[in-house]
């Protein structure tokens, strides 16, 4: 058996994702309807997996992305597991990230066409795995956006890099500044999708799409593909690296811990209150201000400025 050799997708113990290959077409489905087809760590191993094996099988010819169901595409990250493990241990999100970067260089890098087949939300990391496909095909009732001012995050792993080549600066802008949802009709119109259909006609027109792409010489394809991909590989290798450094970075400051805190307990994000602080001359960027007290009592070091007692003794300070 030789060195690339792909296997039987039936032979894949996946878990976040479903693997399906037939007929000249690959199927990676994220399946995690419970979470609106947010991926895990493991999702993103396991989408990586599959898109390397796609791209080594020769009976492929077209590779298709969705989400399980009809309520979401896909809706990013799992913001409980960055509010749970990343707010705690920000050098872990860079970890993260390495497993992120890995399935959308193996995406976008296949060597054969990719379809979107956008079954409802999509949102975040999910539009960014949107835009790594090469078409996309939307039903009716799904809605585009970006939440990344909106919890506290930025949307520098595809959106900002991709949107301004697909949609163009203003439009881009207001895409990631607003956070708002975009209907299919716009996407249509803006140019993120390339087909509209009503749901239930979701899978024949995919179908129709695949079958257009399959009819042609593959190896013309996959060098199309090559040189289509230039500004988004140029834009993506770029900025990329700088992207997971600073995310990692930024998952220590308050904007984080309070955009996804909020969005997990189903609050009110205090948006205003970091505004009104930095407006008062200080700290807006640590949840209760800079490490700059200590204590006489028992000498602890880098106690936070609003605390009132040493959190190891408990002395009033």
């Amino acid at each position: 058996m030789g060195s690339f050799e792909p296997k039987p997708a039936e032979e894949f113990d996946f878990k976040d994702i479903i693997y399906e290959k037939k007929d000249y077409v690959a199927k990676v489905t994220i399946n995690r309807p419970q979470v609106y087809n947010a991926y895990s760590i493991l999702a993103l191993r396991e989408m990586a997996e599959a898109f390397k094996d796609a791209s080594w099988d020769d009976s492929v010819a077209v590779l298709v992305l969705t989400g399980a169901g009809d309520k979401a595409f896909c809706t990013g990250g799992d913001v409980k597991e960055y509010a749970d493990n990343y707010t705690v241990k920000p050098r872990d999100f860079w970890k993260w990230m390495g497993d992120y970067t890995l399935a959308h260089d193996m995406l976008r890098n296949c060597g054969i066409p990719t379809i979107a087949r956008v079954n409802g939300i999509v949102a975040g990391g999910g539009n960014e795995f949107h835009m790594s496909c090469d078409l996309s095909i939307a039903a009716e009732h799904a809605e585009i956006l970006q939440v990344g001012t909106k919890v506290g995050s930025v949307a520098a792993g595809g959106a900002t890099q991709f949107l301004p080549i697909m949609v163009g600066d203003r439009r881009a802008r207001e895409i990631l500044y607003l956070c708002e949802k975009i209907p299919a009709k716009k996407a249509l119109e803006w140019g993120l999708v390339n087909e509209v259909v009503p749901y239930e006609e979701l899978d024949a027109a995919v179908d129709r799409m695949c079958k257009k792409l399959i009819d042609k010489f593959p190896e013309c394809m996959r060098y199309t593909k090559q040189q289509v991909n230039f500004w988004k590989d140029l834009a993506w290798h770029s900025t990329i690296g700088h992207a997971r450094d600073w995310l990692s970075i930024h998952f220590a400051s308050y904007e984080p811990w309070e955009g996804m805190k909020s969005f997990v307990e189903k609050r009110e994000t205090g948006y205003r209150k970091l505004r009104d602080l930095a407006a008062q001359g200080k700290s807006s960027e640590f949840v209760w201000g800079p490490y700059t007290k200590e204590c006489g009592k028992c000498g602890a070091k880098g106690i936070p400025e609003e605390f009132g007692y040493c959190g190891k003794c408990g002395e009033k300070l």
